[in-house]
């Protein structure tokens, strides 16, 4: 299952190769990858072709492309399209001439930009993820919607339940301390809760603890918690990087990140 930091450096490597492409044709091979998408595949590309990629944005481990609707009428509603990689999946920028994978279930046609590859695959071997259309809606705090090259406060309908993560620039410290100080539960299982914060799965949840040498604890001081959100967020940036380093695109290589270390982008 991708964690926090590895869905947002999978977030800062797509953005620089769709945002601002059409998306052309759209192809799908497996439907079963579409079971979010009630209204089905025909729907589902009707809603994407001709429309612009206008940014990538991600907030805990939800990840969506918001889309100009390029040829829909005036004042239509803005939509996203959704991306769930569940366990196995992968958002793969391919050449044409690179042969299909052998679990690609969806297929994007992006239009022509010198120097990029022209597809977007969704390949996904257990199938737990998938790809569909949502509606977008107003934040409930008027900040953006996530982490993204151009914050707008507007965030994907499916994802807006959610608090923000520690890794979000607008995360909020005092919010999340008042929301802490209400708890009555394990400290483990606060950082869980996806209403308090974010995208904190159970190993993070642990390394963070064990950077602020919180354990088990119940009650904390401001202080603590200070300590307890730099843990989250500096493991996180760091485990990430070094999760991804060797990533990088080649002529018939798949790309799916980009490569930062130190927080020094190398390529991508």
């Amino acid at each position: 299952m991708p964690e926090l930091p590895e869905v947002e450096v999978v977030r800062r490597g797509l953005v620089s190769w769709v945002r601002g492409r059409t998306i052309t044709a759209v192809e799908v091979l497996d439907p079963r990858s579409l079971r979010r998408h009630a209204l089905g595949p025909e729907d589902f590309k009707g809603n994407l072709q001709g429309t612009t990629v206008v940014d990538v944005v991600r907030r805990g481990k939800f990840l969506w492309m918001p889309l100009n609707e390029t040829l829909g009428a005036a004042g239509a509603p803005p939509v996203a399209l959704m991306a769930h990689l569940g366990m196995s999946g992968q958002l793969l920028m391919q050449d044409n001439d690179v042969p299909d994978e052998k679990h690609l279930k969806v297929r994007l046609r992006l239009s022509p930009v010198d120097g990029m590859p022209e597809q977007l695959r969704f390949v996904d071997q257990r199938i737990f993820g998938g790809l569909f259309v949502t509606g977008m809606v107003p934040t409930d705090d008027g900040g953006p919607g996530g982490q993204s090259e151009s914050p707008v406060a507007l965030i994907a309908e499916e994802a807006s339940h959610i608090a923000r993560d520690p890794l979000d620039p607008a995360f909020s410290f005092d919010l999340f301390y008042s929301r802490m100080r209400k708890r009555k539960t394990g400290l483990k299982r606060a950082m869980l809760d996806q209403g308090l914060v974010s995208g904190i799965g159970n190993i993070y949840a642990d390394e963070a603890l064990w950077a602020a040498t919180a354990g088990g604890a119940r009650a904390l001081r401001r202080d603590d918690v200070g300590t307890l959100r730099v843990g989250a967020r500096g493991d996180a940036v760091i485990l990430g990087a070094a999760s991804y380093a060797h990533l990088v695109y080649r002529p018939g290589v798949p790309l799916i990140a980009a490569t930062w270390v130190g927080g020094r982008r190398l390529h991508g």
